[in-house]
């Protein structure tokens, strides 16, 4: 190879013409480094039955269609009757059966709610807070078009930020964020107040302010962030009510940016899980929670009421629960609230999954009066709980990671849990829903199983039909990570394709899929990055590991040979630590290589790692800009600018902000091959 060739990803002048090189990299991969294991999928061992489904009996059989079912009998028509959406009659098979009716929709949560429920109240939440409150988390083709000619070899693409602006996951996919552009004004929110600047001439000027707050029955709104879609901005906010969470949708006239206004609010009582935008669709993640219900307590002297009598009197107010305690609601400007879905438009898991109801919401942005009625909104609900949403351009999946019984994030013992596992067998295993994205709505298609743990959505994606997972050991697994691939059959999602012992007594830290190929870091005292070939779907190979000191966070890729990890490493003397930037060379998928390394200050931290919106690269310049801050106390943050030259990596550090607000620092390209530097309080240009 010339010299040329080899640093032909330095320049920015299109890929490199290295097919061939590539497909003999992966020809020379060792046999011996695929490890794989075949055994019978998880849908095929006995699923534990959920005894609310008893009354359907065989009514809803796989392919069954159901409309809304009669609303429970007592209950006051204005809430009960209807969601308002105009949502079709939903079909749900397999793994999901819909509920049919609000009799057998409100004897599922009774019965699972039953297991839930002690002395106290909810087991293991804040006795004295609400518990309508999502789990903070953070979407077809047959078996003939699953396989593509498996003689190309695995390569990374380069990734740039949405049209937006935003360092998203997917391509074609927009992400919500506290700042957007459409290449000529840049939108950006601070608390609850959306600013419109003009960024077209030589300094960014301000236009206008907008307080969202004051649009009518807004108020207390946090954590706010936007879509934009053509001259609409979608403001999404959390309203935190009687210790309830509830999430507010404003949709924002902005064709005149010098004088924008809230056309209309949406407020869904449920927090918002995530959101996407597809083209001018926008689709909300929704979780409901648990009801607040007025549980009683033991007297902490122990004389009027027992622990027993408590216990006793707190299950008979769940038994006592009506549907409208456990279906959301939403409104629209202030107006009466409506069941966000009917009882015959909520799926009801076979197995048995954490209690909540999750909706997946859709409208359409780009017309000319968005969310003008709540018939605009598309809802499907799933009464189980679901702490995973992954978006790919088609498609949206839903993942449900129950955890081993143990120490699992705050809590000992998944009974003290949100989403707790009901029983042993649900532990260490991955329940994963399917839906198409069509239109503004998200039909149900499939659903499956497998043993391990997905951590988050990065440990998900979707290729040519297959939706390839990274899953982290469990109880139902040895010590160690894999990686496998799923294809939809009927509507089942069934696994072709398994690789194991990747990081054995290691976690995966960062993971970042390709057309053909994963590029999978783990963790344990060293840095493991394996690269997996996944041409072929149904035998996923290790083409080779690199081990170095330290770990990668976030992933992003350059080109065809190159890629930035953004982690944490050994930096100063006496092996203190801090965040650290390297260059990987992937020419050779069997040998990767660190090419250069950027080590920060020590106690420092890399954003990227927990935020991957705080990264930008620039491909034309070759310069990747990313934030990094240091202390709890007199915080500050810094955009580490770092440039690829001659495959090593140079770096200038410019101080951007301080304090909470280093969170909300982005770099925001334009068309123009200009950058904005955007903090909370004002926007500037940044001299790349």
């Amino acid at each position: 190879m010339t010299d040329l060739e080899d640093l032909w990803d330095d320049l920015p002048v299109g890929p490199a013409p290295v097919d061939r090189i590539l497909r003999a990299g992966r020809a020379v991969a060792p046999a011996s480094t695929s490890a794989r294991r075949r055994r019978a999928p998880g849908w095929l061992r006995p699923l534990g039955s959920v005894g609310a489904l008893a009354a359907l009996g065989g009514a809803f059989l796989v392919g069954v269609q159901v409309a809304g079912g009669p609303a429970d009998p007592g209950e006051p028509p204005a809430a009960g009757s209807g969601s308002g959406t105009g949502a079709e009659p939903v079909v749900f098979s397999g793994r999901l059966v819909a509920a049919g009716s609000c009799e057998v929709l409100l004897e599922h949560y009774r019965d699972r709610a039953a297991q839930l429920v002690g002395p106290y109240g909810w087991e293991g939440h804040d006795r004295d807070q609400g518990l309508r409150t999502a789990v903070p988390v953070e979407e077809l083709a047959d078996a003939t078009n699953l396989s593509r000619a498996y003689g190309a070899a695995p390569v990374t693409q380069s990734a740039t930020s949405s049209e937006t602006g935003t360092n998203v996951q997917e391509a074609g996919v927009d992400e919500p964020d506290v700042v957007k552009t459409d290449g000529t004004t840049l939108w950006r929110v601070d608390g609850d107040v959306l600013t419109a600047s003009d960024v077209s001439g030589e300094q960014v000027e301000q236009l206008a302010e907008l307080d969202l707050g004051e649009a009518p029955g807004v108020e207390d709104l946090t954590g706010v962030e936007i879509l934009l879609t053509g001259d609409t901005v979608v403001a999404l906010g959390r309203v935190e009510d009687g210790g309830q969470e509830r999430t507010l949708v404003l949709s924002v006239d902005a064709a005149d940016p010098a004088a924008p206004t809230v056309q209309h609010v949406l407020d869904v009582d449920s927090g918002l899980v995530t959101a996407r935008l597809h083209g001018s669709t926008v689709r909300l993640v929704t979780a409901a929670g648990l009801p607040d219900l007025p549980f009683v307590a033991p007297d902490a002297r122990g004389s009027s009421r027992s622990i027993t009598e408590a216990q006793e009197e707190n299950e008979d107010l769940v038994a006592r629960t009506a549907i409208d305690d456990w279906l959301p609601t939403a409104s629209l400007d202030g107006g009466e609230p409506r069941r966000l879905a009917d009882c015959g438009e909520v799926a009801v898991p076979r197995s048995e999954l954490g209690l909540d109801t999750v909706s997946v919401l859709g409208f359409d942005a780009g017309t000319a009066d968005p969310l003008a009625s709540l018939a605009d909104v598309d809802v499907t609900s799933l009464a189980a709980a679901t702490t995973i949403a992954y978006a790919s351009a088609e498609h949206l999946y839903l993942a449900a990671a129950t955890p081993d019984r143990g120490w699992v994030g705050e809590c000992w013992d998944t009974s003290a849990c949100v989403a707790p596992a009901p029983s042993p067998e649900a532990a260490g295993r991955t329940q994963l829903f399917d839906f198409a994205l069509t239109g503004t709505g998200a039909d149900y298609v499939g659903s499956g199983e497998v043993d391990g743990l997905v951590a988050d959505r990065w440990a998900m994606d979707e290729q040519d039909g297959v939706l390839r997972l990274a899953v982290g050991a469990s109880s139902r697994t040895g010590n160690f990570n894999s990686v496998l691939t799923l294809r939809r059959e009927g509507d089942e999602l069934v696994e072709v394709g398994r690789l194991d012992r990747l990081g054995v007594n290691e976690q995966i830290e960062s993971v970042r899929w390709f057309e053909g190929l994963a590029i999978v870091v783990t963790f344990r005292q060293v840095d493991p990055l394996y690269t997996v070939d996944l041409t072929d779907p149904a035998a996923p190979t290790l083409l080779g590991e690199l081990k170095i000191p330290g770990f990668s966070e976030y992933l992003h890729p350059l080109g065809s040979r190159r890629l930035i990890g953004i982690g944490q490493g050994p930096v100063g003397p006496r092996g203190a630590w801090g965040a650290q930037a390297a260059l990987f060379k992937v020419r050779d998928l069997t040998a990767p290589r660190r090419l250069s390394v950027v080590g920060y200050a020590p106690g420092t931290e890399a954003l990227a790692g927990a935020d991957p919106r705080q990264f930008t690269w620039l491909p034309e310049q070759r310069v990747a800009l990313t934030v990094v801050a240091r202390g709890s106390r007199g915080r500050t943050g810094w955009v580490s600018a770092l440039r690829v030259d001659d495959g090593t990596l140079s770096n200038r550090m410019v101080v951007a902000e301080y304090g909470t607000d280093v969170d909300a620092v982005r770099l925001v390209p334009l068309p123009d091959g200009r950058v904005v530097l955007s903090t909370p309080s004002e926007g500037s240009f940044f001299a790349v």
